[in-house]
């Protein structure tokens, strides 16, 4: 650990109108996502940031140019940029199930169940979004919300997958229940593998957090349980591995077809 670091940058706030890092402010410019302002490290002009000024200028953003220093107590690990940004537009979860069925497609849903870490947050949305999710789910309390450090684990992810925020998990899981999707969720003692579960239908799939796993009440609420067996010591596999595999049997299973019904 370096101290005197530390004291030089202390801990930078999470903001939800800030981007940091090329890849997801590249992301942002090709999305068409409104960006106040380009913040750019005097000297700073190799490799992709070229591309990103060049867009930045072709959507006539104002571009800015500051001392590193002045980037480093903004955002760590800004790779010489930042973007000051409006927030991400939240969708309805209605408009998720709209696209599935525009694209003649059964819905899956992404539940994300009280996850602390946004790296974690931003990996799923990065699977998410390349494994052909309708729409992810977050909660307004007992979550994080989309920051600049989700934006960057997700790669950019957060410009192309639908999220929604909402104030009840449980209610929204009840909604989506009606809307014809079954419930599926991950728990390290439920008894079935989650490559025997059939994913092929209409599927709402709950990753719980990363020490606690699924809360009770969502538990309940799921139709189906499903493990992820593990051959070593460790109990359990990170949040966003997990989630990675349940998500990408759904791929697998569109593929090649379930390997064994419900």
């Amino acid at each position: 650990m370096n101290r005197d670091r530390d004291k030089k940058f202390p801990p930078v706030e999470e903001r939800e109108d800030l981007l940091a890092g090329r890849q997801p402010i590249l992301e942002a410019l090709k999305s068409g996502r409104a960006i106040n302002k380009l913040v750019v490290a005097k000297g700073t002009r190799e490799g992709s940031i070229r591309e990103i000024i060049a867009l930045a200028r072709e959507r006539k953003i104002p571009i800015v140019e500051v001392e590193r220093l002045v980037l480093d107590k903004e955002a760590r690990h800004h790779q010489g940029v930042t973007a000051h940004v409006a927030p991400i537009k939240y969708v309805d979860v209605e408009d998720m199930l709209e696209k599935a069925k525009a694209n003649g497609e059964a819905p899956f849903i992404l539940i994300l169940d009280g996850l602390e870490d946004p790296h974690n947050v931003g990996a799923l949305l990065r699977t998410a979004e390349s494994a052909g999710v309708h729409g992810v789910v977050i909660p307004k309390r007992r979550g994080v919300p989309i920051t600049s450090t989700v934006a960057k684990a997700s790669a950019g992810a957060v410009e192309h997958v639908s999220i929604a925020r909402v104030t009840n998990l449980v209610q929204t899981v009840d909604q989506l229940k009606k809307a014809g999707l079954w419930i599926v969720g991950s728990d390290v003692s439920a008894p079935k593998p989650f490559y025997m579960q059939d994913f092929s239908g209409p599927i709402g799939l709950i990753v719980g957090s990363e020490g606690k796993g699924i809360s009770r009440l969502l538990a309940d609420k799921c139709d189906f349980l499903v493990s992820i067996p593990m051959g070593g010591q460790m109990g359990s596999l990170n949040a966003s591995v997990a989630g990675a595999l349940l998500m990408y049997e759904r791929v697998r299973q569109k593929q090649v077809g379930a390997g064994t019904p419900q």
